[in-house]
């Protein structure tokens, strides 16, 4: 088998998307699996639409995620340069060959002047345009009354119509295109910059890319290809076209979806763990045999599979990355979850007064409810805001007989030297013998009447993090108003 070497080409017109992230993981797991070469590639020639940064977001978000080019514009390779914008001679240069060859030609057409052509084939009937060969014989002369007129010409390939262009997709199996359905198209513009049909196949034929795996949308984008390797006798990559994304109303994912975070750099701004993201993504679109889905970047590229790829659209489903990241949390050692969490808790509450074995504590207790760390925020909000029992709260432990329970308890507290978790779980479980209490008559009054929760962590921990004080005193507010 030759050497595996795929890419991914984004252009820097945005920072990485979910689609483009999971099109990079795929490429990336076939080439590691392969013991081939994973290589970045920029398509930089929309210079209007490139956005400042886009290459390093790019780059930085993909080895966030743990996918890791062998090939960059940061780290050349043998088949550089690795940007588009570097690489425009290179165009040109074959362009000129395919007119040579016959395959290509000047097309000195004004854009009004195909507006009207198009307009008149609409009005035909004729709703698939197709340019009407108005510049594929032209005369020298012909040729110089356009220059003498000013006009610069594109550079058409010339489409075999008596053609069928067929390839074996990895994913979907046996496609064919008719040439007769295809255009003349463009391959170098009039301002003298390749289209993307022109520039793909000049780059990945000498870059020597094996595999070819993108969305599905470039399915139609593959004969045009084709075309360009075979009249420039070029090996031909296979080709692997993914399925769509979809959200959770089975609908296609678009940048304006705002049900779903768009960009990997949100994710990471949530906190969410970059091996939990890269296990989430090698799942959307790709299913490993048995039903274990929680796996190591190593054994993902083991496993990894091809022939596996979905041919049905795959659906982006947060709950599922919030079980996923879960997972990774409650792996991780304390240290680096505490780490990630304290960031987000200096940025909205003022824990400077608190030490930092309750910060860990707080983390540890919390620590198996979160989706993503960002959420230790709303869990440990309480903690730090003013004590209001609702009056539904106190019709509540009213309805649990819950008063004399409180009195009993606060006295036991005040005498308490330690106010620790363990003697705290002691005290509640004496109490409730004492009472002839259990279950939630004995834990739910005490729970809402120091936190106004209903639901939380460990009980005794709870208490224990929220101090003495200031639990005798929601207590003590709690009685009053019962």
């Amino acid at each position: 088998m030759k050497e595996v070497r795929v890419r991914y080409a984004p252009s820097p017109t945005g920072h990485l998307h979910i689609g483009g992230a999971r099109t990079a993981l795929f490429n990336y797991l076939y080439a590691k699996h392969y013991n081939g070469k994973f290589i970045f590639r920029l398509e930089d020639t929309d210079l209007e639409r490139n956005i400042p940064h886009g290459e390093a977001s790019q780059l930085e978000n993909l080895e966030w995620l743990g996918i890791i080019p062998d090939e960059s514009p940061v780290n050349p390779g043998a088949y550089g340069p690795y940007r588009q914008t570097e690489r425009l001679d290179l165009y040109r240069d074959y362009a000129k060959k395919l007119i040579e060859l016959g395959y290509a030609y000047e097309c000195y057409c004004t854009p009004e002047e195909l507006a009207e052509a198009r307009n008149q084939q609409e009005a035909a009937g004729k709703f698939s345009y197709r340019y009407n060969r108005k510049c594929l014989d032209l005369t020298t002369e012909q040729k110089a009354q356009y220059i003498a007129e000013g006009r610069k010409p594109a550079i058409r390939f010339k489409v075999d119509v008596d053609k069928t262009y067929t390839w074996h997709d990895i994913v979907r199996g046996e496609i064919s295109v008719p040439g007769k359905d295809i255009s003349d198209w463009v391959i170098i513009k009039s301002n003298g910059i390749a289209t993307y049909n022109f520039a793909v196949v000049i780059d990945d034929a000498l870059m020597k890319i094996s595999h070819v795996f993108r969305g599905e949308e470039h399915i139609s984008n593959t004969p045009k290809q084709i075309m360009i390797y075979e009249a420039l006798n070029m090996e031909l990559p296979a080709f692997g076209h993914l399925t769509l994304i979809v959200n959770e109303e089975r609908k296609k994912l678009s940048k304006r979806d705002e049900t779903i975070m768009q960009f990997i750099s949100q994710y990471r701004d949530e906190g969410y763990l970059p091996e939990a993201m890269f296990n989430f993504f090698s799942l959307l679109g790709w299913s490993p045999e048995g039903e274990e889905e929680i796996f190591s970047k190593e054994e993902i590229i083991t496993m990894f599979d091809e022939h596996r790829l979905s041919k049905s659209p795959s659906m982006f489903d947060r709950k599922k990355l919030f079980w996923i990241d879960n997972q990774y949390i409650q792996k991780e050692d304390l240290i680096t979850i505490s780490e990630m969490c304290t960031k987000y808790l200096e940025a909205e509450l003022p824990i400077n007064s608190k030490d930092e074995g309750w910060l860990t504590k707080i983390i540890a207790l919390f620590r198996p409810q979160l989706n993503y760390c960002k959420e230790i925020i709303s869990l440990v909000k309480p903690f730090f805001e003013p004590f209001n029992i609702k009056d539904e709260d106190l019709a509540f432990i009213n309805e649990l007989n819950g008063k004399e329970l409180l009195i009993a308890i606060k006295d036991k507290f005040e005498k308490m030297d330690d106010f620790e978790t363990e003697i705290i779980k002691s005290t509640i479980k004496e109490t409730g013998k004492e009472l002839s209490i259990k279950g939630k008559n004995l834990f739910m009054p005490i729970r809402i009447a120091v936190s106004n929760e209903h639901h939380g962590g460990d009980l005794p921990t709870v208490l224990e993090l929220y101090g003495k004080e200031q639990v005798i005193a929601n207590i003590e507010k709690t009685i009053k108003l019962l």
